[in-house]
């Protein structure tokens, strides 16, 4: 039965690919959390996969230049959500990085949540889970949310037409309407923005 558990395991885990990122919690629908845990040891030994921190493991991705590569900020992030059912927003320079209005990716990656702030380490990288209001998770998930939390770091004074044209190569027609939806989420100087970057470019 263990061995039965291990396999499906291992081939959930080569079905998502190198790269993934995960949690005993992905595993609970083939055994108990015992059983799980045994397994997810029984292959960490094996270097099968990786223990990145305590109950928080990944499928590593090796370069033949850089050896095992450290997994992605997003992917840690999404493997969260699964273990603790909560919502994440990336926010602050992280958000500006992933819409391309930086060319940096932050040390101290933060993502607003809904579920309990806290901070897991991975070598030189930091990823803050920042608990939040409300408003603030009422765009999570949604490229209206990515924009306003990129806007607020940036600054409105920062806001100039390189930026503006920045953001609609970011903007698929179909967003348009969605972002129009929760300008009420944002403050009033970034619905402004937003009002704009939904209107047919000149």
């Amino acid at each position: 039965m263990a061995k039965s558990i291990e396999n499906t395991i291992v081939s959930r885990i080569y079905g998502k690919g190198r790269g993934w990122v995960f949690t005993p919690t992905h595993f609970l629908d083939l055994g108990s959390r015992s059983a799980v845990g045994n397994a997810l040891s029984r292959l960490t030994a094996a270097g099968t996969i990786r223990r990145l921190t305590f109950g928080l493991y990944d499928y590593p991705v090796h370069d033949a230049v850089l050896g095992t590569v450290a997994p992605s900020a997003d992917a840690i992030a999404r493997a969260l959500v699964v273990r603790d059912a909560i919502r994440i927003q990336p926010s602050g320079a992280y958000a500006a990085n992933l819409l391309g209005l930086s060319d940096q990716v932050p040390s101290r990656i933060v993502f607003l949540t809904d579920g309990p702030a806290r901070k897991v380490s991975m070598g030189k990288r930091e990823i803050i889970l920042q608990h939040t209001t409300p408003r603030n998770m009422a765009t999570a998930g949604r490229i209206s949310g990515t924009i306003i939390q990129a806007l607020r770091h940036l600054g409105q004074d920062q806001v100039d037409d390189q930026v503006l044209a920045i953001l609609r190569r970011n903007l698929a027609n179909s967003d348009r309407s969605a972002i129009l939806k929760d300008l009420m989420h944002a403050p009033a100087w970034i619905a402004e923005i937003l009002r704009r970057l939904t209107e047919p470019s000149s």
